[in-house]
């Protein structure tokens, strides 16, 4: 059930969703926490409502869209619930500010928090300056962004990592959780020797790649280079090289000296998984934070880093 409520106040939004939700036979009381997706205006916010909705199969939650519109524009609230199948497991509060609200979000927010949740702060698009300090940021216990999406892409971890707070997590940082467990459950098998370098290359204008030899710098120690071509993560050792890579029916192929080679199927994660997972753990990811580190400490052959 899906009901539009032009140029209204938080107080009816509010009194109409309880109406909605008795009258549905919705409860709230499986609601494990709100989620908060911050977008402007343009950027594409029914993509996100679908990934929301979907984790929250997984994750009964609210879910309010803050949709900013013009700031010049006369100030003006547009709502609009969705509840039932138009929500997944979830509520949906859809709230597009304009004029002096568009800056104000965090007050037109507030009254629909649920009490005594987490709450779960979410940019789809394009991220702030600084989430933890952003108004809307704020209200949550976890901020998630997505690197991406950033303008400039080579920049955006960088620019996470001078920002960061604890709670920050990213997108992109889901993206490799699969490669991530490969790599770890191979090296946890013998030989038992040490990993001398480390060399990963991918996509040039991809944080995942960037945050994957970050998070293998930070955990390994050793010097790490990213190259940009095709997938491929080589740990050199002493009696040859540990490589991850991709074969053309999108397999991982984990290729190990004196070993046949073992394939694990994969499919890209979306947008809709990552979120799911993100949504998993609402304390401080340490270890992304560690990544990001590392990618700070990562080198890149001089015409690939001038390019």
């Amino acid at each position: 059930m899906i009901l539009d409520l032009p140029a209204t106040t938080t107080e009816k939004v509010s009194k109409k969703l309880v109406k909605m939700r008795e009258s549905g036979g919705a409860v709230t009381l499986g609601r494990v926490l709100t989620l908060v997706v911050c977008a402007d205006e343009g950027e594409p916010t029914e993509g996100a409502i679908e990934a929301a909705n979907e984790a929250s199969r997984e994750h009964p939650c609210r879910v309010i869209v803050v949709s900013l519109g013009n700031s010049a524009a006369a100030s003006r609230l547009d709502a609009q619930i969705r509840v039932g199948g138009d929500a997944g497991a979830s509520e949906v509060v859809v709230l597009r500010l304009y004029g002096e609200l568009a800056g104000h979000a965090e007050s037109v927010v507030v009254p629909f928090l649920l009490p005594d949740t987490p709450v779960v702060t979410w940019w789809p698009g394009e991220a702030p300056e600084n989430p933890a300090q952003d108004p809307v940021g704020r209200l949550g216990t976890r901020r998630i962004t997505d690197s991406t999406r950033a303008a400039d892409p080579d920049e955006a971890l960088a620019h996470r990592l001078a920002t960061y707070a604890p709670g920050d997590s990213d997108l992109a940082w889901a993206q490799i959780t699969y490669w991530r467990a490969i790599l770890t459950a191979a090296l946890d098998r013998p030989p038992f020797e040490p990993v001398d370098r480390v060399v990963v290359t991918g996509p040039g204008r991809s944080p995942s790649i960037d945050l994957l030899a970050g998070w293998l710098q930070a955990q390994l120690g050793v010097p790490t280079e990213r190259h940009s071509g095709s997938f491929e993560v080589r740990l050199e050792r002493t009696t040859g090289p540990l490589v991850l890579a991709v074969d053309q029916n999108n397999n991982a192929v984990l290729s190990n000296p004196g070993k046949p080679d073992g394939k694990v199927a994969m499919s890209a994660r979306g947008v809709r998984d990552c979120i799911a997972e993100e949504l998993r753990r609402l304390d401080p990811d340490e270890i992304y934070h560690l990544a990001l580190q590392g990618a700070s400490r990562i080198t890149r052959p001089t015409a690939e880093a001038q390019s």
